[in-house]
């Protein structure tokens, strides 16, 4: 019981650090984000690169390294194409801006355990949640448009491959953590009104 009081005293004088375990998952996490956001960086410059190939050199795609085959759609149309990339393209970039994101935040330790209800952490939480509607809006966009190609006879690779699959997810996840940030905001005017009345 007594160490209870401690530890509380100590939080509310401001003096409380986080404990090695917890630094140990802060510090885990922040280096799996840049392994990801590394990863979506180098994802979304190879599809660029491989639209280029398409339009320089069709021939060379097959050789480059896991890359997607849209040569069937290039010659289906090229207003088709330039979409589907465009929207492939999108969806990839999102996701890299939405791990900058928590690099970003983890990066300058702007979360503050002691005190986890602030307009930086709330606004932190619409962002990303904001950025998953839009990847499942685009996600979803691109599904439907690889559809109906296929149902025109494009030869197309799934959505997986494509990185445009898993919509319903994004969006899922995006309506939770809407959810968070209201929690947030709530948290935050309770906070500040329990400041206001001490």
């Amino acid at each position: 019981m007594k160490s209870v009081n401690i530890a509380s005293n100590e939080v509310s004088q401001g003096s409380w650090r986080p404990s090695t375990k917890t630094r140990i998952i802060l510090i885990l996490l922040y280096i799996i984000a840049w392994i990801i956001f590394v990863g979506l960086s180098i994802e979304a410059g190879s599809f660029i690169t491989n639209t280029v190939f398409i339009l320089a050199k069709p021939e060379v795609v097959p050789h480059l390294w896991q890359q997607v085959d849209l040569r069937d759609l290039f010659q289906y149309g090229h207003g088709f194409f330039f979409t589907m990339v465009m929207i492939v393209s999108i969806v990839t970039v999102l996701k890299a801006i939405l791990f900058y994101l928590i690099i970003s935040i983890l990066h300058n330790k702007k979360l503050s355990i002691e005190q986890p209800f602030t307009f930086i952490a709330q606004r932190f939480i619409v962002r990303i949640a904001s950025l998953s509607l839009l990847i499942g809006l685009f996600s979803i966009l691109g599904a439907k448009g690889a559809v109906w190609l296929s149902v025109q006879g494009v030869k197309l690779p799934d959505l997986q491959a494509l990185h445009i699959g898993g919509a319903d997810v994004w969006i899922f996840m995006s309506l939770a953590l809407f959810v968070v940030a209201y929690i947030f905001k709530r948290g935050i005017e309770l906070q500040n009104e329990t400041d206001l009345t001490v």
